[in-house]
């Protein structure tokens, strides 16, 4: 679980992220979550975009994948949300909290 400080620390970092996967019609499909599980086990912090067109509300689908794959939501802003998750290996951890 994270704090208040720790994710205040995480959206700072995610400001400058571009959107490293995106849903689209076909909605969170289990190569979408794969492909963030593969990510997060490199970088830690992932950001989503949602397509334009599709009725999926950015929260409610963070919190999914979330479950997924393990991770902590983050934040969540309009169409985009963000997602952490420590790396296992300290010696392969990019972000300290």
């Amino acid at each position: 679980m994270l704090t208040g400080k720790q994710r205040s620390y995480l959206k700072g970092l995610a400001n400058q992220l571009s959107p490293a996967a995106s849903i689209g019609k076909a909605g969170i499909t289990e190569t979408l979550v794969n492909a963030i599980d593969d990510y997060l086990e490199k970088n830690e912090l992932i950001k989503v975009s949602i397509q334009q067109g599709i009725e999926l509300d950015a929260k409610e689908a963070a919190y999914e994948i979330a479950g997924m794959v393990r991770a902590e939501f983050v934040q969540a802003l309009g169409r985009r949300f963000v997602l952490y998750r420590r790396q296992r290996d300290p010696d392969k951890r990019r972000i300290a909290l």
